[in-house]
């Protein structure tokens, strides 16, 4: 196989949630400029028919729903896989990127915020890989799964930061284990698992580290912060052939901080 051959999506069918903006956005056109058919989902109705208009302007089959994952009444997870089915037939790479923070000190970190990092984070990213798993790859025997956790989920916070986030970093690292334990057992159906940890973006969800954003480009080897071309790489290797053996490991795009 030839190494375009390798990294090539034509045909496959990729579910990304949270994929209209962000890094779900970056993934989506990489995918899709490789052959991959697009089903992404949003909470706003508006933002996800904005985002497919502008994937198919550039020649990438696109759809989607508006479904918040953040709250499983009404089983919004099942409503998503069905909906994905009905419009492409199967779901063959799935890429768990909705995600959500909260900023609070753990002494008096709220609990209802505890379980709503928690909740999307963790166990939404569980049943939907346990959804898609159950209903596509494993009779296919064949998928690839990517979890989108953090290099938050790899360390604490430093003293003196301002930064207090003790449950996004423990479900990030929830996130982290949940890849490793699914890459164990579902090897044996030819399901690739694999997680990738960023660094700051200046996205939406990392808005609350804007104060500490030029401490954090001092400490990158890199010098800089995530830019919008640099989750796409490490993205196309998971989601392609390319990766056939890699499995359960959790691959930190960040300029290099987690490393010094």
């Amino acid at each position: 196989m030839s190494v375009m051959q390798l990294f090539d999506l034509t045909g496959k069918v990729a579910l990304i949630t949270g994929g209209t903006k962000g890094l779900g956005l970056q993934m989506a056109q990489a995918l899709g400029e490789q052959g991959a058919r697009i089903f992404m989902n949003a909470r706003k109705a508006d933002e996800v028919q904005q985002v497919v208009a502008e994937l198919k302007a550039r020649g990438i089959e696109a759809d989607g729903i508006a479904c918040d994952l953040s709250k499983p009444e009404g089983n919004p997870i099942t409503t998503l896989v069905d909906a994905a089915e009905a419009r492409f037939g199967t779901i063959d790479i799935l890429i768990n990127n909705a995600g959500t923070t909260w900023g609070e000190p753990a002494a008096e970190h709220s609990y209802a915020g505890w379980q709503k990092v928690m909740y999307l984070n963790v166990d939404a990213c569980f049943l939907l890989a346990q959804e898609v798993a159950r209903r596509f790859m494993i009779p296919r025997r064949s998928g690839k799964i990517i979890n989108i956790a953090s290099i938050a989920g790899l360390k604490g916070n430093g003293p003196n930061t301002g930064v207090h986030t003790a449950a996004y970093n423990t479900s990030k690292a929830a996130a982290i284990n949940l890849t490793r334990a699914l890459a164990g057992e579902w090897g044996a159906y030819n399901i690739n698992v694999n997680a990738i940890c960023p660094g700051y973006f200046p996205t939406k969800l990392a808005k609350g580290l804007d104060h500490v954003a030029e401490s954090i480009i001092q400490g990158t080897p890199m010098g800089r912060v995530g830019g919008e071309d640099d989750i796409k790489g490490v993205a196309l290797l998971l989601a392609s052939e390319a990766s056939r053996h890699i499995s359960g490991q959790a691959i930190a795009v960040d300029g290099g901080y987690s490393a010094v």
